[in-house]
Order: structure tokens, then sequence, then C-alpha cells
């Protein structure tokens, strides 16, 4: 059973719409329709929808959820406004990364995490384990909610005009509890892709009526394909490439998420790597040919050693040029670092760069 492939509650429409499908956390999940490009420019240029009903919802209540949340998750909830939502991970004793996840503060009392899909029986199953001793309930919502992400410069007319759901107040990276036909939805407004973008929680009818209402609208279906290549160039990370169980915060680059002066698992054996410095890093690298970098392809320094490998790597959509994010040895990590990937049986020469490869526009 455990191997059994899922499906979301949307799987019947990408199937009528000829989506490409395919295998990603455990569902059978959409990659592309018109095309990875035609996707990718959609939510660049206008407004595309995914369907992300694979992501894992798990609630937290009680007199402790408050208490309990700063216990796992990296990032600060306290003193934070009621409708925040924060980014973090939830690590190992040693450092290394559980998952990423969003946490949605409802109240001290009332907490809503979002997780990846290919961890969800990992990360409840955590959650569940680090929860003795504290007075909390924590709840498995994962099957029975549906997740949209309207995403693009266009994603608030929409999702006012066409699903009906006032947004514009929304500041960037908070939430609220909604409505839609009198049935409880969460709306938030973060992204995972550089642009503006709203995420719809809802029960599975109400997710399949608003996915109609788009398909109705015009809005562009958008597959796992392009959500890859437009996280990618802003530099947002994947779990399983960029940040991973033997991957911490610090190597991903990510250590603002990391809040060191609170108590959380795993605190202090980042702060013993942050006194003692990292021996890698994420960084980003620019090939100087058309060549495209692959995921575990070997990254080498000028003498042709092996100092990393690419965790991510496209010719980017946007920018035009084959780019990659890649974990490689930190003395190699410095801005303009002449490097080389090997791409099959081929060498093509690299150089690090910033790993924001394109300029973000959400709305702040």
């Amino acid at each position: 059973m455990d191997n059994e492939i899922k499906k979301t509650c949307l799987h019947d429409r990408h199937v009528a719409l000829g989506a490409q499908m395919s295998p990603f956390g455990g569902f059978d999940m959409p990659i592309q329709y018109a095309g990875i490009v035609e996707e990718h420019q959609a939510v660049r240029t206008a407004c595309g929808v995914f369907d992300v009903s694979h992501m894992g919802e798990v609630e937290i209540t009680g007199p402790e959820a408050e208490k309990y949340v700063n216990h796992i998750f990296t990032n600060d909830v306290t003193g934070a406004p009621d409708g925040k939502c924060f980014y973090g991970m939830m690590l190992h004793p040693d450092g290394g990364t559980v998952d990423d996840l969003l946490v949605y503060k409802r109240s001290t009392t009332d907490y809503f995490l979002v997780i990846n899909a290919s961890n969800i029986d990992k990360d409840v199953a955590w959650i569940m384990l680090h929860a003795d001793g504290f007075d909390v309930k924590v709840e498995n919502l994962s099957d029975s909610l549906g997740e949209l992400a309207i995403q693009g410069p266009d994603a608030e007319r929409v999702v006012e005009e066409v699903i009906g759901l006032k947004c514009a107040e929304l500041e960037f990276y908070t939430f609220k509890d909604a409505e839609i036909d009198g049935v409880p939805v969460i709306v938030s407004r973060t992204g995972y892709t550089g642009e503006d973008g709203f995420e719809i929680y809802a029960p599975h009818d109400v997710t399949v009526k608003l996915w109609d209402k788009l398909m109705a609208a015009g809005v562009a279906p958008c597959g796992l394909g392009c959500r890859d290549t437009l996280r990618f160039e802003v530099g947002l990370p994947l779990y399983g490439d960029e940040l991973a169980d033997d991957i911490t915060p610090l190597e991903a680059g990510l250590g603002m998420f990391a809040k060191l002066d609170k108590q959380f698992i795993g605190r202090d054996a980042l702060a013993a790597q942050k006194a003692e410095g990292v021996t890698r890093k994420i960084v980003g690298i620019e090939l100087a040919d058309r060549a495209i970098p692959r995921h575990g392809y070997e990254v080498l320094n000028e003498a042709d050693e092996v100092i990393g490998t690419v965790t991510t790597g496209y010719h980017a959509i946007s920018v035009d040029k084959s780019i990659a994010m890649a974990l490689v040895d930190a003395r190699y990590a410095a801005m303009g670092t002449p490097l080389k990937v090997r791409i099959r049986r081929k060498v093509f020469p690299a150089t690090v760069v910033s790993k924001k490869f394109y300029k973000k526009s959400y709305k702040k």
C-alpha cells in the first residue's frame, strides 16, 4: 500500500486537459500541459494556476502550540501578529534538514503547517514524536485539503474577479481565513515562483470548483515542470535538491531563517557549524556554453578535481543562460570563481554567480 501512487482531487481534470503526467512525491502529477516554456512565460507575464494539492498540511492546536512550534521550527514565531506566514525548517539534532516548510500563525494556540509532499509521512511521524510532553493536538489534514497556487502579475485580479475572494489587502507572507460558498478556506500570499501569488487551501470539492472557474476564465494551467524552472531562476530551494537530511540550512545559504538566539531541535549543531564555518555551500553557477547541467552532475575545479555536484540545473527560460545551483567545497564558493561542470563525457567551463539568477517581483 505504501508504494501505491496517489492522486490529487484534480487528477481527472489534468488527464482531460491532456497533461503529461508523472510520479512526484508519491502522487501522479501534471508535469506540463501546453509546454514548460509557455507555462513559465504565462506566470512571468500574466497568470498561471498550479495544482499543489499534493502538499501536506498539519494543524497544531492547544495551550502550548506556540511553544511547541518554536521547539521544532528554526524560525521564530513568537510575538508575531496573527495571520503571519513564516518560512523555515525542521531539523535533525545534527542540523540536517527534516523538511523546509511554511508555518501559518492563526493564534498562539493554533498553527497551520504546510509540508512537502514527498515528506508527509516522515514529517508527521517526526512532529508526533517530538510533541510528547507538550500540551498540543497534532492533526494531519493532508488527505482532506486541496491547494491551488495562483501565480503571476495578474494573480491578485484573478483571485478577486474570477474566484471572488478579496485578497488585495493581504501583504506578502500573510494569510486569512475566508469562505467560499459558506465553506471555510485559507488564502495566503506567499508564492514559489518569484512572482506575486496566492495559495487557496480548501476541501476537495471546492478546489475542483475553483479549478473549473479558472479554466473557464482562460487562466493557464501550469505543471510541476515550470514550477521548478520558475523557483530555480529566483534561487528558491527544493527539498531533495538544495536541502536534505544531510544538508543544513547554513550550507544551503538559508541561515537567515534559522534564529540561533532561541532554542530548537538542531540549534546547537547549527551554532557549532556557524562558529567553525561551513565546509560546503550551495552556490549559483553559470556555464559559458548552452549545454545543460543536470542534478547530480559533477562540478570540478581548474585542476579537474571533483569539488561538488549540481543540485538543480537548466537552460533558464527567463534569462536564456545555462545555469545551475550546486553544492560545492566552500573554498570554491566565492563569486567569480572559475569552475567546470562535467556533462556526460565533456567538461564545460563555468563561473560562480549569485543564486538569484532572475529578479523576484513580489508585491511587498
